[in-house]
C-alpha cells in the first residue's frame, strides 16, 4: 500500500535506501543461543527488545528525519545517490512540499542542515522551486534569523532566499535585516552576506534605509574588523547621497582612519567621489603642517596624501591642491630620504 511507505516521496526513498544509515535499514537480530543439552527441557527466553517498538510512528519519524539529514549533508563520495538536482528535480510540487516541510519541521534541526557547507549548497538548490515550499524555507530562515546571517554558509541560505522568494517575503526579510544589520556587519561571516543583500537590494525604500543605517554608523564600523568592509563595499555603489553622508560621519577622523590599512582604504574611496572629496582634503589642510608629514610618511597614510594630491590636481582644485603643496613643502627634505615618500616628494617638487 503506498499509505504504508513511511517516507511518502518515492523517488526520496529510493534515494535514502543507499545511504549509510545502519539502525534504519539493518533488521533487528535475536541473540544466538546455544542448543540445550539432551534431555533437557529448555525455554528460549524473550529479547529484552521488542523489534515492534522500531515500527512505532515516532521512530519511523527519527528514522527518515536521519536518513533525510544524512542526504542533505552527505559528500557525493559517502553517499551513492544520483546527484541532488537531478533528484529534486523528478519530485512532483507536493513531494517537494512534503520534503520542505520534513527540512524545516524543527528550527534546530533545518539549522544544523543549513551550517553544513553540503547542506547549505542543497537547500539553496531546493528554494525558489516551489512556491508552497519557499513558505515553509522562508519561516525556518526567520526562526533563527540571526544565527542564519551569521553563520559561514547558512548565511547563503538566507541570501538566496532573499534573491528569488516573492515580494512580499523579502519585504519582510529586509524588516529583520534592519534592527540586526549592525550586529551583521560586523560579523566576520555576517558582512559578506550583508554585502551580497546590499548589492542585490532593489527595493528603493530598503535600500535607502539600509544605506543610512551604513552612513550613519560608519565611524563605528570603519574602526571595526569586519564592518569597515561594509562601508567599503557601499562607498563602491556609487550612491551620491550615501557617500555625502558617510563623509560627514567621518569628518574629524579622516586623518586617525588613514594610518589604519582598512581606514584607508575607505579615506582613498572617498576622495575617489567629488561629492566627499573636498571634505576629506579640507580636514587635511586643517590639521598641523607636522602631522600631515607624519601622514604622508605612514605606510599607510602617505596612499592618502598621494591619492589627495593627484585627485586635487586632476580636478583643477588649485585652491585646495597649492594648500596641501605649501603646507608639505617645507617637509620635502625628509619625503627624500630612506622613510620618506619619494612620490609625494616629486609632485610637490614639479610645482615648484
Amino acid at each position: 500500500m503506498a499509505n504504508a511507505d513511511p517516507f511518502s516521496m518515492s523517488t526520496l526513498l529510493s534515494s535514502l535506501q543507499h545511504l549509510p544509515f545502519t539502525f534504519a535499514t539493518e533488521p533487528m537480530m535475536t541473540p544466538a543461543v546455544p542448543p540445550p543439552p539432551r534431555g533437557i527441557i529448555f525455554t528460549i527466553p524473550q529479547p529484552r527488545y521488542d523489534p515492534k517498538e522500531f515500527l512505532t510512528p515516532q521512530y519511523l519519524e527519527y528514522s527518515r528525519l536521519q536518513s533525510l539529514f544524512n542526504l542533505m549533508t552527505s559528500s557525493k563520495e559517502e553517499v551513492n545517490i544520483a546527484p541532488f538536482k537531478e533528484m529534486i528535480s523528478r519530485l512532483s510540487r507536493r513531494e517537494l512540499q512534503e520534503m520542505a516541510y520534513l527540512l524545516t519541521s524543527d528550527p534546530d534541526y533545518f539549522l544544523a542542515i543549513a551550517r553544513n557547507k553540503n547542506g547549505s549548497h542543497r537547500l539553496q538548490k531546493l528554494i525558489g522551486k516551489s512556491g508552497d515550499a519557499d513558505k515553509l524555507f522562508f519561516l525556518a530562515i526567520l526562526r533563527r534569523f540571526l544565527h542564519v546571517m551569521t553563520d559561514k554558509y547558512a548565511s547563503y541560505v538566507a541570501v538566496r532566499g532573499m534573491q528569488v522568494f516573492d515580494d512580499k517575503k523579502k519585504e519582510l526579510m529586509y524588516e529583520h535585516i534592519l534592527p540586526h544589520a549592525l550586529r551583521v556587519a560586523c560579523d566576520k561571516h555576517g558582512y559578506i552576506a550583508l554585502n551580497e543583500v546590499i548589492t542585490d537590494l532593489d527595493h528603493p525604500f530598503y535600500r535607502d534605509q539600509l544605506l543610512d543605517i551604513v552612513a550613519l554608523n560608519a565611524l563605528l564600523l570603519s574602526y571595526d574588523a569586519y564592518g569597515n568592509y561594509v562601508v567599503q563595499h557601499v562607498l563602491t555603489l556609487n550612491d551620491l547621497r550615501c557617500t555625502y553622508n558617510i563623509a560627514v560621519s567621518l569628518v574629524g577622523y579622516c586623518v586617525e582612519l588613514s594610518l589604519d590599512k582598512c581606514g584607508s582604504y575607505i579615506v582613498e574611496k572617498l576622495l575617489e567621489a567629488e561629492e566627499s572629496m573636498v571634505l576629506v582634503v579640507e580636514e587635511l589642510l586643517e590639521c598641523e603642517g607636522g602631522s600631515l608629514m607624519r601622514l604622508a610618511r605612514n605606510e599607510y597614510g602617505s596612499f592618502v596624501v598621494i591619492k589627495a594630491l593627484r585627485v586635487m590636481q586632476e580636478m583643477n582644485r588649485v585652491d585646495l591642491f597649492r594648500g596641501l603643496v605649501q603646507k608639505l613643502m617645507p617637509f620635502r627634505h625628509l619625503l627624500r630620504r630612506p622613510c620618506g615618500n619619494t612620490t609625494i616628494a616629486a609632485i610637490i617638487e614639479s610645482v615648484c
